[in-house]
């Protein structure tokens, strides 16, 4: 956005300004899990904004003098109502509550001048669920740009890459259990994991006679070695059961690595229906395991994979932040006119 325009940046803290371009003013409020975010909008009138965008949907809109663009991800809080572990108590009861019906929901995007979601599934969604008499626009995530994928001849190892959390919808254990079949490959899990959830996954694990050393726990990793590890991999992959996006697959395919995907809606709109790229299991079969397993060995013909990694990239380029931003940035003229015309 700051490449087509000056936006002003809403911060809650002033460490976030070191992550912004130079070249936006910053001004500061509350943080978005405050008791006053309800009340946002009497404090952001102060600063005479034309159209506000939250990169979420509980900002106030009570009283608001500008035009006002929320965000709603996806609706797997709906399905799976455990709160995000890094929220403090009160706020992960709130966040429970808020989603044992629709209704609050409702409230909220309706009072806004335009709704933003992430993909075309959540689009869908969001109107089946009649969530909001706002318009709903795709803004879509996307991966890195990266020039230069892959060599897709180039040595690949027999990793196999998992990026996410580990809450129970992700369903890491199929892939847990996938290694059975799979004795040669290891699987990196990338994200922080509790001590707690590692032992679970060390027993799972013995219980399928996987061998010690099959599953490696990064427990965080930075930028650049992922991307290395995403380079020299076989595939990522993941068989969680309800996705909103979905960025690591995105990400994998941009550096041309091959992704092995549940049947998802929405892995199918990212990964691409016809991708060579992006093989996919069925979620709801009684050997998803072994459909994982023989997804990975085919890879393992050299032909194949060098479809399936230029395949990958080819399909990554379809998402790019420049068109999210210019999406973006033409919601809020349009907004912005409208709200001008009413008032001349």
């Amino acid at each position: 956005m700051a490449q087509l325009t000056t936006p002003t940046i809403i911060i809650h803290e002033p460490s976030q300004r070191d992550f912004l371009p130079p070249n936006v003013e910053v001004v500061e409020l509350h943080a978005p899990t405050s008791a006053r975010e309800p009340l946002a909008a009497w404090k952001l009138n102060a600063f005479q904004p034309d159209v506000v965008f939250s990169p979420m949907q509980t900002i106030g809109s009570v009283g608001r003098n500008f035009g006002l663009i929320l965000t709603l991800h996806d609706l797997i809080y709906y399905q799976h109502r455990t709160p995000p572990r890094n929220l403090s108590q009160p706020v992960r009861g709130l966040w429970y509550l808020y989603h044992l019906t629709y209704a609050p929901q409702r409230l909220l995007l309706n009072g806004s001048d335009a709704v933003a979601t992430v993909s075309k599934t959540s689009q869908r969604l969001i109107r089946k669920r009649r969530l909001t008499s706002r318009p709903v626009h795709v803004v879509s995530n996307a991966p890195p740009k990266i020039d230069h994928p892959r060599d897709p001849v180039g040595k690949r190892e027999k990793i196999l890459i998992y990026m996410g959390s580990f809450m129970e919808y992700k369903n890491v254990e199929t892939l847990i259990s996938a290694l059975r079949h799979l004795p040669e490959y290891q699987l990196h899990l990338c994200s922080r994991i509790s001590e707690t959830r590692r032992q679970e996954y060390l027993e799972l694990a013995h219980s399928y006679g996987v061998r010690p050393g099959q599953l490696y726990f990064h427990n965080g990793i930075d930028d650049s070695l992922y991307r290395n590890l995403l380079r020299k991999a076989t595939a990522l992959v993941t068989t969680s059961r309800s996705e909103g996006y979905g960025l690591p697959v995105a990400e994998a395919m941009a550096e041309g690595t091959p992704v092995i995907l549940s049947n998802l809606e929405i892995f199918e709109e990212i990964g691409g229906r016809s991708n060579p790229g992006a093989q996919f299991v069925d979620i709801g079969s009684a050997d998803v395991s072994h459909q994982v397993a023989d997804a990975v060995l085919a890879l393992e013909d050299d032909k194949a994979f060098i479809r399936a990694s230029i395949g990958a990239a080819r399909q990554a380029q379809t998402f790019r932040w420049e068109d999210s931003a210019k999406t973006l940035l033409g919601i809020a003229e349009d907004i912005h006119q409208r709200r001008s015309r009413r008032t001349s």
